[in-house]
């Protein structure tokens, strides 16, 4: 299965892409879906109306379906508040009717992960197009999964469950605080969820699709979202450059207008020379309906719609349950998954040194930070940071340095001689 994550900067057309995506995978037989969380512009664009509870047909082999967060997050808090009832009880607290309830920010988000990691468990679909948010929110958001996953095993550690037996004993001899066993059954369902999500995520056959438009500052705000996007593993298969005006006209004004257009296609190229750019003509018009969308497939873009095989890669992405915590081998790899881009080099016969080499393609010096916490160390790529923690091996080290060079952060560790082992 292949799921394509479409995004990019505001306003560049990325609902309107995400759907010529997904009826293009369909024109060449394959079942697509596309899922949005977008009330009103998919329907204009598709000509009709979307369901939230089950997918609407669109055309021979597309659907789509839009995700409704509020119906999501009313389910959800009345589902707590019926586990949580005897608590809300002795407190004295008066439930909540669903009719009052308002969805929270952030609800959006955990809609969105829930419904791509239903559908594609469902077996269903050959291929899933998501109409993602903007692009620096979906960084953010495909960070989400690891990110509270860390968090709940910082606030609620697995091992403190495996002592239940004995919270009678330690609550009543040494005054030991231990959690209730409602939070961590709570704890255990989320962690369970949010793993299912990190899969696909990490999925070898999910990517992430940028559309721009070509003007001045294109290369800048995508060097900066490539950046982004690499920091956190995730693979970038193509870049759609949207609404392309033709070129040789005889007006002064779309001359200008189009060799501008030409300048930032080109600086576009240079910067993503290992991904695939394509280009979308401007139809004069904002698409509406599937012709119109056929006719977006059918113009010089060529390839929108070629969702590749999956692991077919422009870029390296990470696969599987990605290392945010555990251990890990020398390469940083976990058992049973490919390693990841994070890959540790040996130098320690010519330089004394252990070298993690992290794959920052569009990362700049300015805005690059690097801090150890114990066992973590913490990756600052202008405004998206990311927690790893450090292989065994380096754990055993300390930073010594760290440079950027040809897009890959190079950190080296030296051993430290109180805990790296001694030779005979």
């Amino acid at each position: 299965m292949r799921t394509v994550l479409v995004t990019g900067p505001g306003g560049a057309g990325r609902t309107t892409l995400a759907a010529a995506t997904a009826l293009a995978a369909a024109r060449k037989g394959a079942r697509a879906l596309l899922l949005t969380t977008e009330s009103s512009a998919p329907e204009t664009v598709l000509g009709t109306s979307l369901g939230a509870e089950a997918a609407t047909p669109i055309a021979p082999g597309l659907h789509a379906r839009r995700i409704d967060p509020g119906d999501r997050f009313r389910q959800e808090f009345l589902a707590f508040q019926e586990r949580a009832g005897a608590a809300l009880d002795l407190l004295g607290a008066a439930p909540l009717d669903e009719d009052e309830l308002t969805e929270l920010p952030g609800s959006e988000d955990f809609a969105l992960l829930q419904a791509l990691r239903a559908e594609h468990a469902s077996d269903a679909w050959d291929t899933v197009v998501v109409d993602m948010p903007s692009a620096a929110e979906t960084i953010r958001l495909l960070a989400l999964p690891n990110q509270v996953r860390r968090y709940l095993r910082r606030l609620l550690p697995p091992e403190r469950q495996a002592a239940r037996a004995l919270r009678p004993v330690l609550a009543q001899l040494a005054g030991v605080p231990m959690p209730a066993q409602k939070l961590y059954e709570a704890a255990e369902r989320w962690e369970t969820e949010l793993s299912a999500v990190q899969r696909v995520i990490d999925d070898p056959g999910t990517s992430v699709r940028l559309v721009t438009e070509a003007g001045p500052v294109a290369t800048a705000n995508l060097r900066a979202i490539r950046a982004g996007l690499a920091l956190h593993g995730r693979r970038t298969d193509g870049v759609i450059v949207n609404r392309l005006l033709p070129t040789g006209s005889a007006d002064p004004f779309l001359a200008a207008l189009s060799g501008s257009q030409q300048t930032a296609l080109k600086g576009l190229r240079e910067e993503f020379p290992d991904v695939p750019v394509h280009e979308v003509a401007h139809l004069g018009r904002d698409p509406r309906g599937v012709d119109e969308l056929d006719a977006l497939i059918g113009g010089p873009a060529g390839g929108i719609g070629d969702t590749g095989e999956p692991g077919e890669t422009g870029e390296t992405g990470e696969t599987g349950d990605n290392g945010e915590t555990g251990d890990h081998d020398r390469n940083g790899g976990t058992a049973g998954h490919r390693p990841d881009p994070w890959t540790v080099e040996d130098r320690l016969a010519t330089d004394g040194l252990l070298v993690w080499r992290v794959p920052l393609p569009g990362a700049e010096r300015r805005g690059l930070g690097l801090v150890r916490r114990g066992d973590e160390i913490v990756v600052t790529v202008g405004r998206f940071r990311r927690i790893r923690t450090l292989p065994s091996v380096l754990r055993r080290c300390t930073v010594s340095g760290a440079g950027l060079r040809d897009g890959v952060l190079e950190i080296r560790f030296s051993p430290d001689p109180d805990l790296w082992p001694k030779s005979d």
